[in-house]
């Protein structure tokens, strides 16, 4: 069931980033056990409205195809129970802020010598180094530090948060490529090592293009709204009824669109002849390109830079993007079968393998829906399975009841 199957994964993460990988790896075969704190789980659980049958449905997009067990962590049986199950564990996510895992007495130092194969990832705020490395990490933090709150938004705006929490969730994907090489690595050598990312770093990384400006000429580049800071035009328009995006940067590209326009001024004009003059008088360009969109309809345009090759597309709502074909053909929206929310729809894996694709298997857990099958898996006896639930250390959840809808 995907190129990771038979990889034995303990997310001890919650709310975005490390679920991020946990989910990731899931959807490529791993099994994923997500471990949640006792009492209440992962914070995600209460990011409500909305919820479906009372499951948060932000949950239940972050953690499919995992099963969950609830422990609690503080407690020396619980402790004891993940530190036996480190044993058979290939991998360990956690998201915590640096040093609450060495705190339980479970550091990537104690937890690789009990298994000197185990990949420990860490996804951080800032770094396991540093002189910020103890600082908790949240999303609108890193996008403010890393210089991406002063590049998005509209010129001369206010600092501007990217609609999505990216620094979280670009930290998930670079911390599972993290775990992958470290995972190859281990397959040459059989040892295993510390997987360590941030969401500052992920961040950072999102700034290609206006760090690359700055250290080669030592201009900084502000909010440009949807243009591109190194070539035009590239960006959105306003039609008559909405918005069309044009990517007509290359000089073939930006003669056609001169045809399309019916503007051949546009061609000759010295403000506009090659990529250099428009991105220099960049503010006269927009003006003049969106009298011309602003002539006729999205349909319209959309219609007509298509025939010509003129890369263009529309500007989608989320549900509207939902419906997309393209993205319906690509299976990006799928459905699962939660025991308690009933029939669900999530996003799909992104990644498409050609001999061991991806999948979408189970719905997210319940709360601890799995924490006696686990444990027992993991080699612990019914009793003490028991002793432990009966301490309080874990909570046992509801049975599996959820399956993968076609």
């Amino acid at each position: 069931m995907g190129p990771l199957a038979g990889l034995k994964v303990l997310e001890l993460a919650h709310i975005m980033s490390g679920p991020t990988t946990g989910m990731l790896l899931a959807d490529l075969g791993a099994d994923v056990v997500k471990v949640e704190k006792v009492p209440g789980g992962d914070d995600v659980r209460r990011f409500t409205p909305p919820t479906v049958n009372g499951e948060a449905s932000a949950f239940l997009m972050m953690n499919r195809n995992k099963r969950g067990i609830a422990l609690d962590l503080k407690q020396p049986a619980a402790k004891a129970a993940l530190l036996r199950m480190i044993d058979r564990t290939d991998v360990l996510i956690e998201n915590f802020r640096s040093g609450t895992m060495e705190a339980l007495g479970l550091g990537a130092d104690v937890l690789r010598r009990v298994n000197p194969r185990l990949i420990y990832c860490a996804v951080s705020g800032y770094g396991r180094t540093g002189p910020d490395a103890d600082k908790g990490g949240f999303d609108l933090i890193a996008q403010g530090i890393s210089g991406l709150m002063r590049i998005t938004g509209e010129p001369g705006g206010a600092p501007t948060k990217v609609g999505s929490p990216v620094t979280d969730i670009n930290a998930g994907i670079l911390a599972a490529l993290g775990i992958v090489a470290a995972y190859v690595h281990r397959l040459r050598t059989g040892e295993g090592q510390i997987v360590d990312t941030s969401l500052l770093e992920a961040g950072v990384m999102q700034t290609f293009w206006q760090s690359a400006i700055f250290l080669g000429s030592g201009r900084q580049i502000g909010a440009l709204g949807s243009a591109h800071p190194l070539t035009a035009p590239y960006q959105a328009f306003r039609t008559s009824d909405g918005w069309i995006t044009v990517g007509a940067s290359n000089q073939v590209n930006y003669a056609r669109l001169t045809q399309v326009l019916d503007a051949p001024e546009l061609l000759t004009d010295p403000r506009f002849r090659d990529n250099e003059a428009r991105m220099a008088h960049l503010p006269a360009l927009v003006e003049t390109l969106t009298r011309h969109f602003e002539s006729k309809s999205s349909a319209h345009w959309l219609s007509a830079l298509s025939a010509v090759g003129v890369p263009a597309g529309p500007v989608l709502t989320i549900a509207e993007m939902l419906e997309h074909p393209q993205v319906r053909a690509r299976d990006m929206v799928v459905e699962t079968q939660h025991p308690v929310a009933g029939a669900t729809r999530a996003i799909g894996c992104p990644i498409k393998l050609s001999a061991t694709p991806a999948s979408v298997r189970r719905p997210a857990p319940v709360f601890g829906q799995h924490t006696r099958e686990v444990l027992l898996e993991f080699g612990l006896d019914a009793a003490e399975v028991q002793a432990l639930l009966d301490a309080g250390a874990g909570v046992q959840g509801a049975s599996d009841g959820g399956a993968m809808q076609d």
